[in-house]
């Protein structure tokens, strides 16, 4: 019952977020609703119903790149309720479960190490994704010509972004499935939510595959270390390459301050 209840919670998130197929999406979400009321044990009713709340919220927001003070309200505020509802309505049933500990309780060299690898594994991915979808930068609008306040709240833009990917993806959601679930299984639930919703913001064509691994990879290390440093600081490493890539694709040949 539980595992058939996030099997329809997965097929809810691709149908309702990306695809916006909202009479079968309705109907998968609503199927997990009921297997998650089915399941008569209050512990994953309240994680999953808290979750497949969540799904609920994002699939009626307005994802997109626009960085606009409108969209940074509009966007931004459903983002902030997903990554604080779900610790504030646990805090007293179910204390440490979604947690917001920075730093692990010991230093890890396989970690650290993949901290490191990051930087040359995202230059190269980027080179490798908009060279295969040569479309997808543009799904990101920047002015004819560059201009500093474009360029900084598309920098901002990204940046706040990933690091909502963070909290939300891997601290709520994988912690939550995590804590109903075996690992592989929360794993493979937290990718399809990463992949459903950066799809729908930005990610298209090769892009599921790419962000699939960085969530599946950042899940792992979030699993280990129960700690946000790494995979912040791996997410902001990838943001990193993925502004510049994309400032490169509008501007060819463009440097700024953004360039090492």
């Amino acid at each position: 019952m539980q595992l058939w209840a996030l099997v329809f919670f997965c097929i809810a998130t691709v149908l309702l977020i990306p695809l916006e197929v909202w009479l079968w999406g309705g109907i998968a979400f609503l199927t997990s609703v009921v297997l998650t009321i089915l399941a008569r044990e209050a512990t994953f009713q309240r994680r999953m119903g808290i979750l497949l709340g969540c799904i609920l919220l994002l699939a009626l927001s307005p994802i997109s790149t626009e960085t606009s003070n409108v969209k940074f309200l509009t966007l931004g505020l459903p983002f902030l309720l997903v990554v604080l509802l779900p610790p504030l309505l646990l805090r007293k049933s179910d204390p440490g479960v979604i947690s917001f500990r920075m730093f692990p309780e010991k230093f890890s060299k396989l970690e650290f190490f993949y901290t490191v690898l990051s930087a040359p594994l995202a230059y190269f991915a980027f080179k490798l994704y908009f060279t295969l979808s040569p479309e997808v930068p543009y799904n990101w609008v920047l002015p004819a010509e560059p201009d500093d306040d474009s360029l900084l709240r598309l920098f901002i833009g990204i940046n706040m972004v990933g690091i909502w990917d963070e909290l939300f993806f891997v601290n709520t959601c994988f912690a939550l499935l995590r804590s109903l679930f075996p690992f592989w299984k929360a794993n493979i639930g937290q990718s399809v939510v990463y992949v459903s919703v950066l799809y729908d913001m930005a990610f298209r064509g090769y892009g599921p595959l790419f962000v699939l691994f960085l969530a599946i990879t950042q899940g792992i290390m979030f699993q280990r270390s129960r700690a946000l440093i790494y995979v912040l600081v791996v997410h902001l490493i990838v943001d990193y390459f993925l502004f510049q890539a994309i400032v490169e694709t509008y501007y060819p040949g463009f440097k700024a301050w953004w360039h090492p």
